[in-house]
């Protein structure tokens, strides 16, 4: 299963005409594009409401587990229908649709925007795009392959932040890359083991539905739903699963990066249950036009740990942020936080050097846009599906702490390590066979 990079070819193919009219001609017209939402709260809140807010588009319908988490979804969209089960969702009203967004935890994030797409839907997937790789995959080429629609909630990617940052690398403000340190102080992990213990399930919570392709267990308050899951090997993608796709993607983009040559973990590795916390991951990349060398180096950090005092010196008086990058290239350096203007380092170099700042653009709206055939999706699955692969090599190098893991994205596969290849893909529990994955 081979993947294309080249966005410029893929938005150059489909520019010319609108994407939508294949798929919607066949459906009864509208004069809205009618969305179709897998999740009702919290982060699919945000996600539903946002494409929603687009004049083109109206709420139809929402699958949500939970319906004690519907207040908002009902208060400000009243004649949206809504389902417990996204699979009886998408059977009803498929041919009434035109568009879906994805903002469950990351392990359904596959089956529901895979079955979203053979049903004929243009979707936009939050991030992490998947849970495992080959499921980014098989979104990858199935969306390319249909001529649908996509975007990864990858919203700051849109932002004016970080489109300014891009262009200033590639412009060349700082010369040629020589290697990037990457950064979050989030602690998506767990060192304990889960409580032995089982709870009742709160009243208006499908708990089997809520579990989906994962494994059956038993329910623990305040471990899985609503929040912690992101903590779990089954559920979640660890801290850089979640803030990963965030901070890597403008170093992605301006690099021009496809996929790391290997990846090497030097933090602890996940107990049976539960991610690790304080990630060291060292990722090396080919070179591009961007960077210095046959290679680049590309470091990630989360919780405590952090980037190397010597490594942030190069900041002066700045502040480290929270949570940013610094990219160090052969005539500067610069930082940039997340969500914040790029800061270039060294002031006698740059003290007359005016940053001008590229506008910022609606990352929801701009995928309704394009399925309307007026934008071009910046974060379709031809970017944000290697991007997502990438990052997602970050978790399972960590189940081998010390050792440098080998990739071959065409084969997906560690060339070096079968055991390590074994977490490329997972197998869905019986009854939950998704087609297409």
């Amino acid at each position: 299963m081979s993947i294309t990079t080249d966005r410029r070819t893929f938005i150059q193919t489909f520019a010319a005409a609108p994407f939508f009219i294949p798929n919607l001609f066949s459906k009864p017209r509208s004069e809205k594009l009618r969305l179709a939402a897998f999740g009702g709260a919290g982060m699919a809140w945000a996600t539903l409401d946002g494409i929603s807010r687009h004049p083109s588009v109206e709420l139809a319908c929402v699958a949500e587990v939970d319906s004690t988490r519907l207040k908002n979804v009902q208060q400000k969209y009243p004649n949206a229908r809504i389902y417990e089960d996204w699979r009886e969702m998408l059977k009803k009203e498929r041919r009434q649709l035109d568009i879906a967004c994805v903002g469950t935890p990351d392990h359904m994030h596959a089956p529901q925007a895979m079955s979203a797409m053979r049903a004929g839907l243009h979707v936009y997937v939050q991030k992490p795009l998947t849970h495992d790789l080959y499921e980014t995959r098989r979104l990858t080429e199935y969306a390319r392959n249909k001529r649908l629609v996509s975007q990864m909630g990858i919203q700051v990617h849109s932002s004016a932040e970080y489109r300014t940052a891009v262009k200033l690398i590639q412009s060349g403000a700082i010369g040629k890359v020589k290697e990037v340190h990457a950064w979050s102080n989030k602690k998506w992990g767990d060192i304990e083991p889960l409580p032995d213990r089982t709870d009742p399930v709160p009243e208006g919570l499908n708990w089997d539905l809520w579990l989906g392709v994962a494994p059956t267990r038993p329910y623990i308050k305040g471990i899985y739903h609503p929040g912690n899951w992101r903590k779990r090997l089954d559920f979640g993608t660890a801290t850089f699963g979640d803030m990963g796709c965030h901070i890597y993607d403008p170093v992605f983009e301006a690099l021009a990066l496809t996929a790391p040559l290997s990846v090497r973990s030097e933090g602890p590795a996940p107990n049976q249950q539960n991610w690790a916390i304080n990630a060291l991951i060292h990722y090396v990349f080919p070179g591009t036009r961007y960077t210095e060398g046959k290679t680049v180096n590309i470091t990630w950090y989360d919780g405590d740990q952090k980037p190397s005092k010597d490594v942030l010196s190069v900041l002066g008086t700045v502040r480290a942020p929270g949570q940013g990058s610094l990219f160090f290239g052969t005539e500067g350096a610069m930082l940039l936080p997340h969500v914040g203007m790029p800061v270039l380092l060294s002031p006698e170099k740059f003290k007359d050097f005016k940053i001008e700042k590229v506008e910022g653009t609606n990352h929801y709206h701009q995928f309704v846009d394009t399925v309307l055939g007026k934008a071009n999706s910046s974060a379709n699955f031809d970017y944000s599906g290697p991007l997502t692969e990438s990052v997602l090599l970050g978790p399972v190098a960590t189940r081998f702490p010390q050792t440098t893991l080998e990739w071959n994205a065409k084969k997906m596969k560690f060339t070096n390590s079968p055991e390590a290849t074994r977490f490329v893909r997972r197998k869905y529990r019986q009854g939950w066979k998704v087609k297409g994955l």
